[in-house]
């Protein structure tokens, strides 16, 4: 990773070999191992993972209430907030000190995660308008998008296109573990939405945890949290 990048960079170019054999080869998916391990990652720092998603839900319903500028905000926000716990577990990953300030350095890549999520949430709605199927097709496809932009610092639109070609390699398999995802959060919003405390942390963990089984961590310096 780059160090001293600033949250207004667009990111960078990373070369497309480097997912070749990834996105030509293939891969197995694993739901059930990426859960587990996801778990295991909750639980090894339960209180500040339920502390932050309060933040983040305590921010976002705030901003929510006020006026149109309030939801603008709001909506900048959500990308970099949640890459916070991205951040903190692949930091976990490489067995890095972890202090509860790390969770909010998903502003480090505040541009990148921004737009994608901008254009993301462009191309997911006219896909659903198209008769729902491609927007379904890409929201699953778009899954590592964030944890690309984390662990490489890539630039939007290379982050969304290498998520698309590397899910869509084994689509079906990655629909259900997303979709297994979307039930517990289900569980957990019927739970009087306290659940989710739990689910929604526990979901980007086990999203993390299948990256890097997957995807695998870039190896190339430690990660950009300053």
């Amino acid at each position: 990773m780059e160090q001293g990048a600033q949250p207004f960079d667009f990111g960078r170019k990373v070369d497309p070999k480097t997912f070749e054999r990834l996105i030509n080869e293939g891969y197995e998916v694993d739901p059930s191992k990426y859960l587990k391990g996801g778990w295991e990652i909750f639980k090894s720092r339960t209180g500040e993972f339920i502390v932050f998603t309060l933040i983040i839900f305590l921010v976002t319903g705030l901003l929510s209430r006020l006026d149109v500028f309030g939801s603008l905000v709001g909506s900048l926000v959500t990308a970099p907030l949640y890459a916070g716990f991205i951040v903190v577990v692949f930091m976990l990953f490489k067995g890095q000190q972890v202090q509860f300030g790390d969770f909010f350095k998903g502003f480090n890549y505040f541009l990148p995660l921004v737009l994608a999520s901008i254009v993301m949430g462009i191309l997911v709605a006219i896909g659903m308008i198209l008769l729902v199927l491609p927007g379904i097709y890409l929201l699953v496809s778009y899954m590592f998008v964030s944890m690309l932009i984390v662990d490489y610092r890539m630039e939007f639109w290379q982050a969304m296109e290498t998520s698309r070609q590397i899910v869509t390699k084994n689509w079906f398999s990655l629909f259900v573990f997303v979709l297994m995802l979307f039930v517990i959060n289900l569980l957990g919003a019927l739970a009087l939405g306290i659940g989710l405390l739990v689910t929604a942390p526990l979901s980007v963990c086990s999203l993390c945890v299948a990256y890097r089984d997957i995807v695998g961590l870039h190896e190339e310096g430690e990660l950009t949290t300053e």
